[in-house]
């Protein structure tokens, strides 16, 4: 048996594969390669190697360049006990050894080894240990990381061979997955800015030459409420123009990529204050930056230009401020306008149907939305951020 406390890297054994298990990891590379969608490849990559070596549990975890998890899926723990177990791992422990020394491990007691950090509340008592890196094009992506040989006390060396061989389809899996999402993202990109030079072009243009002609009707016809009317009119167009212009600053690629939360804080600031829909005064500490991941940035994002939104289109503010600072618990990012206010505790109807939106964005990411507003004295939104995510392992 294998020294339960040094463990086994880079095991030496020659058996090749059998012609079953070659098929078994031909099958699940030919899965993988059908799904495009590098969330669904991620699943499915750590669900069948679980499968092939009869792992009880198995992870597959992305480390940024900090060490920190990105990204960490998981396969036999259900919804419910993963959600129990709370953050994702920071990559200290075992996890950290895989991806500090980026080779393969293989140890038959977690808890027996030096490098182990113990488990977080509510995490399944794990014994056995299978830790293998996933590269391409020569670079660490990933690692693999099982636990509880089923019907063993621990994994084989045939295991450890087996991962390795898979592991090697896995980055190839997850490298085309990602550089097919890179593509799909340039074309939406493309695509944005299409369809906002056409509707800057066309349709704006088209609306100015229009209210340009109606204000010279107004001037020729007496008061009164033919008149009215046709001022009315004018004031609806120019509405159309700003609804317009907002959706083109929210086809703005800049401005949708949570990947930099803080940065796209400023452009969408910038982007409402240069299009004329209201002064933006922007007070962002970027040592408050949440450290969010792209998908809960963009969530969050989004949640901003919804406030900014309500403000300039159903407020009528003149001022906006937009501040994040840090806090005792994460950061605050606070959203204050100078515009009609309203009463948050009434049902407003499809005006304020937006404030559901963002509650459940806030929600999404671990957050609280809190408004505060009334009648005449504009609205404040205050969201408070959890701290980056990080836990035992």
């Amino acid at each position: 048996m294998p020294d339960p406390i040094a463990g086994v890297a880079e095991a030496t054994f020659d058996p090749s594969p059998d012609t079953t298990t070659l098929a078994a990891v031909d099958e699940a590379a030919r899965a993988i390669a059908s799904v495009g969608n590098l969330e669904d490849v991620l699943q499915l990559i750590v669900d069948r190697v679980r499968a092939l070596v009869s792992a009880s549990y198995a992870a597959l975890g992305i480390a940024g360049p900090d060490g920190r998890m990105e990204r960490f899926i998981t396969s036999g723990i259900d919804p419910h006990q993963r959600h129990a177990i709370g953050p994702l791992p920071e990559g200290r422990g075992l996890l950290g050894l895989i991806i500090r020394e980026a080779r393969s491990y293989r140890i038959p007691s977690i808890a027996h080894h030096p490098d182990s950090f113990g488990f977080p509340p509510n995490h399944p008592p794990m014994t056995s240990f299978l830790g293998v890196p996933i590269r391409a094009e020569g670079a660490s992506i990933g690692n693999f990381y099982l636990t509880d040989k089923v019907g063993a006390a621990e994994f084989s060396p045939a295991d450890q061979r087996l991962v390795e061989l898979f592991a090697r389809h896995a980055g190839i899996a997850i490298d085309n997955a990602r550089l097919h999402g890179q593509a799909r993202r340039l074309a939406v990109t493309e695509e944005r800015d299409r369809i906002g030079r056409d509707l800057h072009d066309g349709i704006i243009q088209s609306l100015y030459a229009v209210g340009l002609s109606l204000e010279d009707v107004l001037e020729r016809i007496p008061p009164g409420e033919p008149a009215d009317r046709v001022d009315a009119a004018i004031e609806s167009i120019h509405l159309s123009i700003r609804d317009i212009r907002n959706f083109i600053f929210g086809l703005r690629s800049e401005a949708v990529d949570g990947s930099q939360f803080v940065a796209g804080l400023g452009a969408l600031a910038s982007e409402f204050r240069a299009g004329g829909l209201v002064d933006v005064e922007i007070e962002l500490d970027p040592t408050a930056d949440p450290a969010l991941t792209p998908e809960e940035g963009t969530d969050l994002l989004h949640l901003v230009r919804e406030a900014l939104s309500n403000a300039t289109r159903h407020a009528r503010a003149q001022r906006i401020t937009l501040a994040l600072r840090p806090s005792l618990d994460g950061a605050v990012l606070e959203i204050t306008d100078d515009g009609l206010g309203f009463d948050p505790s009434l049902d407003h109807g499809a005006s304020h149907r937006g404030l559901g939106n963002m509650r459940a964005r806030a929600e999404a990411i671990g957050g609280h939305l809190e408004i505060q507003s009334a009648a005449g004295a504009g609205t404040r939104i205050i969201l408070t951020l959890p701290p980056p995510t990080g836990a035992a392992s």
